[in-house]
């Protein structure tokens, strides 16, 4: 089904908010175009839960859709002309006549509109023009990937304005991945896309990206008396594009070593025989990256396990072990070039002192700055979400729910 309601993706105390904001975000409309809308459509953020960069190396992931989203009130054109006009930023406008790389346009949401265009296109899809008006509650720079989410909207809206839902919501991340990897110019896995396309609870076996294998798992968080709360440490991310791309090119000269491209399924006991070898032929960080991703593979499938045994001890057990691995091995919750500013540590360090043994948290996306992640149990959730607070700000602490659609059309 690709047309959902608004009571079937939010929950019910977010239902009035919800309707406030569809129906100011629908006069933004038709103050900005001069006309009315006539389709709404709306993708979700993500929160990775366990699979911390293993992606990139066609490896396996477990990701949620979150209740943080980008709306669009959109009407459909005959001129093939896409305006977007964000709240808070410039229009955008792509000719769909014209849908080459632009240099001039790297790292833009203009070069995301017209990547995923191109993508559609190469693969065969309709395309057309419109006018869309965007408001996002998605966290820039946040972990839950806004850009992600941003491509899986226009890949929605083409989907239903020109091909009547046919194109699956696994297409549709593929496709925005190649419009961030080739027209935006960021070296991105498809984690986020994925997560963001499909929704709910999934894990996603990437052995092999073009086919990759997603398995949806019923699992209620708030049922278990705890609450998902992503912490925004106001890191910045100008400048760290190099440590993000470091992660999979070290990864990648590890693989080599064993003929590969990419680590995929080489397990840590292979790489452990090769130690001597690895470490004389490449750097320590990179043997210990390769390592965090054998065994976070294998993490991965265990919360998997815990979750459909609906085992939370076990669960959040694991999320830790998968947040420490970050920090010592995967090396990605503070910047080696920028050692100064190191925002994701004290967060984690107060969420440790707030919840000792109980719940579980960990260093959020992809690191460096940005955004911790904690599972909070409801009945700590008012000293955690104040302690984080004292420190990073008010509102800097976001208590979400997993919303069970990913991209969607909405029918009001």
């Amino acid at each position: 089904m690709s047309v959902h309601t608004l009571e079937e993706i939010y929950t019910p105390d977010a239902l009035e908010m919800q309707r406030r904001r569809y129906d100011e975000t629908a006069k933004e409309f038709k103050a900005f175009f001069g006309t009315e809308h006539s389709r709404v459509f709306s993708a979700p953020g993500r929160t990775e839960v366990g699979g911390n960069h293993t992606d990139h190396n066609h490896g396996r992931v477990l990701a949620a859709g979150v209740s943080l989203d980008v709306i669009a009130m959109v009407l459909p054109t005959d001129d093939g002309i896409i305006e977007v006009k964000s709240a808070g930023f410039p229009k955008d406008t792509v000719d769909t006549s014209d849908l080459a790389v632009r240099q001039e346009e790297l790292n833009t949401s203009a070069a995301l509109i017209r990547g995923v265009a191109a993508g559609f296109v190469k693969n065969g899809h309709r395309i057309g023009g419109f006018k869309a008006y965007t408001v996002s509650n998605v966290l820039k720079g946040s972990g839950l990937s806004s850009s992600a989410a941003f491509e899986v909207l226009i890949g929605n809206i083409l989907n239903g304005l020109y091909n009547d839902h046919a194109v699956s919501a696994v297409e549709i991340a593929q496709l925005s991945q190649y419009a961030e990897n080739v027209y935006f110019g960021k070296p991105s896995g498809l984690m986020d896309q994925m997560a963001s396309s499909v929704g709910g609870f999934i894990t996603i076996d990437f052995a092999d990206p073009q086919k990759p294998v997603i398995d949806q798992i019923g699992f209620d968080l708030a049922s278990c008396g705890y609450s998902l709360c992503i912490v925004d440490t106001k890191g910045s991310h100008a400048d760290l594009t190099p440590e993000y791309a470091a992660i999979p090119q070290e990864m990648k000269q590890i693989a080599s070593h064993f003929g590969r491209e990419v680590l995929g399924d080489i397990t840590s006991a292979q790489l452990i025989a090769e130690l001597p070898a690895l470490r004389e032929e490449f750097s320590d960080r990179a043997v210990l990256r390769a390592l965090h991703f054998a065994d976070e593979n294998v993490r991965v499938d265990e919360e998997k396990a815990a979750l459909t045994a609906g085992d939370v001890k076990a669960f959040f057990d694991t999320v830790k072990r998968s947040g420490r691995s970050s920090y010592m091995y995967l090396q990605n919750v503070f910047a080696a070039s920028d050692p100064a500013h190191q925002g994701l540590s004290v967060a984690l360090y107060i969420a440790e002192r707030v919840l000792g043994d109980e719940g579980a948290y960990r260093v959020h996306g992809g690191g460096f700055a940005g955004t911790v992640q904690a599972f909070v149990p409801d009945a700590r959730l008012g000293e955690f979400k104040a302690a984080m607070e004292n420190v990073f700000g008010a509102g800097s602490c976001y208590v979400l729910s997993v919303r069970p659609f990913g991209g969607t059309e909405i029918a009001l």
